[in-house]
């Protein structure tokens, strides 16, 4: 029978309800960290003049992002783990769902940026300061709002549009697309598409510019007469490349389970690894920028 349903159920990470309480202390832990580091990073490029450089700016908005993704999604994961309060409104899920895609791929973006400015600071270091203005910065930032929102937004009007089963049961500890579209008794074949496109207008090719800065950047970091600059270059681009493995290894995991391996990978896993996601880089990313980068570590000290 098909209805618009009030509410719907996340169950948390299906096959481990019995290790809720357990599985919880690890991702709090991870979500207090993950929510002071981020502060701690946030205010000191804030308040310290000499991290107003393009760079930091940047690492800012990345921090922004980081801070609003394990928000959206940790808080109501923890409820379920603690309380079993795993009702959610039709409107609380699609919301959520469209933060937890909409964050998502505008961390992509400036992921794909902060390598454009690796890329400007190696390759062409005495342009740096020109092309790289304050002007510059906020239209790439607010070009990467911008793209993840017209991406996004459909999503929202493509699973208003479904009509839904009775079975209101969602196995996952937060809102997605497909996760809900999968609840339809109606035809999902253009979630699906859509899906999947989005995946490849959005990561596929930040991932790509991402592959080919870093290759130029390769390129012209081989090309230099000594070892010492050679790895100096190379350490400027530590963290970034550090950030960049953990966002988008279990991203990709997750995506090409969730669509080509659900019957190969059991869903307990799948899920656990989809809510690592979302608490892992935000943790790390502080801590990873904090200890590479000595102007911030510096400053904070």
């Amino acid at each position: 029978t098909a209805f618009r349903p009030g509410t719907f159920l996340l169950v948390g990470i299906p096959g481990l309800e019995k290790f809720h309480l357990w599985i919880s202390l690890p991702f709090f832990s991870m979500y207090i960290f993950a929510l002071l580091g981020n502060l701690v990073l946030l205010f000191t490029i804030v308040r310290e003049q000499s991290l107003h450089e393009p760079m930091y700016l940047f690492l800012s908005a990345l921090t922004v992002a980081d801070l609003l993704l394990s928000t959206t999604t940790v808080p109501r994961m923890l409820a379920i783990f603690w309380f079993r309060v795993g009702d959610i409104s039709l409107g609380a899920c699609i919301a959520q769902m469209f933060l937890f895609h909409f964050i998502s791929n505008a961390e992509s973006a400036i992921l794909a940026a902060m390598a454009f400015d690796r890329y400007v600071a190696i390759c062409n270091p005495l342009r740096y300061v020109t092309l790289l203005t304050h002007s510059v910065i906020w239209r790439l930032e607010l070009a990467a709002v911008v793209r993840s929102l017209c991406l996004v937004l459909p999503c929202v009007f493509l699973l208003l549009r479904l009509s839904y089963c009775t079975n209101r049961v969602i196995p996952h500890s937060y809102c997605e697309h497909m996760g809900v579209a999968r609840l339809a008794c109606t035809s999902i074949k253009v979630n699906v598409v859509y899906g999947l496109t989005l995946a490849l207008l959005s990561a596929g090719i930040d991932v790509v510019f991402i592959a080919v800065f870093y290759g130029l950047i390769l390129r012209a970091v081989f090309q230099l007469p000594s070892a010492g600059a050679r790895r100096k270059a190379m350490s400027t681009c530590g963290s970034h490349l550090c950030i960049i493995f953990l966002f988008y290894t279990p991203a990709f995991f997750s995506f090409f389970t969730h669509r080509f391996g659900g019957h190969s990978i059991p869903r307990h896993v799948h899920i656990l690894l989809a809510c690592l996601y979302v608490v892992v880089p935000p943790m790390l990313n502080p801590i990873i920028y904090g200890v590479n980068n000595k102007q911030i570590r510096e400053t904070v000290m």
